[in-house]
């Protein structure tokens, strides 16, 4: 099973560029996609249900803005939209979906360049996410948590990582939240496979950073530990290039 997390940053925008063309070939069974930027979602909804995909959406209240996507080949028994918190879920942050053998997640965590008051939302979520996804222990259930988190963990994730020492993204708080995150049962899929230098999956419109490289892991699948003998194969996909981000796939055996 292969499960993909994409932000897409527009998920109309990404269509235009070809991205229906590249999951005809990609063939996941499980899309979670983040910053679909759409209300109307019923304007795409066919284009994904032609290749084969149950479709659920739960964009932000606020128009182009946020809003997050979770399709999938094997219809859901269960779908929660939201944390049940407004404060987030007005702007269409997480879907959950269960299924016979695991849950997903598709988040689309807040970014804090805005300025301090959205570094302060920022937080806020990293707390009542980390409380939320936790209720899920009980269930027997691996969970598997896929999106957009806007942090890199560790220095190898970054390209600069000593003069981003105190960007949003990259500060010694968020960085603690991703270790005690993972210290509380969790695998990062791609770090449990690749060990290597320079993989990325987002790039600066600016200056080239994507041509040369100079970018940020952000993008993650999480699974809870107990499917870690499950996890057959991680990629990031840096060679499609149909948003600022890339997709990220993981390849589970249930």
């Amino acid at each position: 099973m292969k499960i993909t997390t994409f932000n897409l940053n527009g998920i109309r925008s990404a269509l235009n560029k070809g991205l229906a063309e590249w999951l005809k070939n990609h063939d996941a069974d499980i899309l979670c996609f983040q910053e679909i930027k759409l209300s109307e979602t019923e304007l795409v909804e066919h284009i994904f249900v032609e290749l084969g995909y149950h479709c659920t959406w739960f964009p932000a209240q606020k128009k182009g803005y946020s809003g997050v996507a979770l399709l999938s080949k094997i219809k859901p028994l269960e779908v929660k939209y939201g944390i049940g918190i407004d404060q987030y879920d007005s702007e269409g942050r997480t879907i959950l979906a269960s299924f016979e053998h695991f849950h997903v997640m598709s988040a689309y965590f807040p970014s804090g360049t805005t300025g301090d008051i959205r570094q302060d939302v920022k937080m806020s979520f990293l707390d009542d996410i980390y409380k939320y996804v936790h209720q899920f222990e009980k269930s027997g259930k691996p969970l598997l948590v896929c999106g957009d988190v806007n942090i890199c963990h560790k220095e190898i994730d970054i390209h600069n990582p000593k003069s981003n020492a105190n960007s949003s993204g990259f500060l010694p708080e968020e960085r603690a939240w991703v270790g005690k995150f993972i210290d509380s049962g969790y695998v990062d899929c791609f770090r449990h496979k690749v060990s290597d230098p320079q993989h990325y999956t987002w790039w600066s419109y600016r200056a080239g950073a994507r041509a040369k490289n100079l970018g940020w892991r952000i993008d993650y699948v999480f699974s809870t530990i107990d499917a870690i003998d499950k996890i057959k194969d991680a990629k990031i996909h840096a060679e499609v290039i149909f948003s600022d981000h890339c997709p990220v796939s993981v390849d589970f055996e249930f």
